[in-house]
């Protein structure tokens, strides 16, 4: 599972030949999350409150580079790294 970012201890993934919706994947400290993509919001697992909080901000302010890492992965072709929540 590539990783496209990390920063403050999060890491973003995002699998090749995933299932719709788009979305993405952050972990931090063993705890994990799905987010989807598009309405920017936990599909699955839990973070704690000030690092969802970074996943959830980073994620709005990169949703096109998501979306296009996304087509890059159902395409089975590299995926671009993001640059970080600074």
């Amino acid at each position: 599972m590539p990783v496209i970012s990390l920063f403050f201890g999060i890491r973003i993934t995002m699998y090749y030949d995933e299932h719709n919706p788009p979305h993405f994947h952050a972990e931090y400290a063993g705890k994990s999350v799905s987010v989807d993509i598009l309405n920017g919001y936990v599909t699955r697992g839990a973070l704690p409150n000030r690092q969802l909080k970074f996943v959830l901000a980073w994620a709005e302010l990169h949703k096109d580079e998501l979306m296009q890492n996304w087509e890059l992965a159902s395409a089975g072709k590299p995926l671009n790294p993001i640059d970080p929540l600074m």
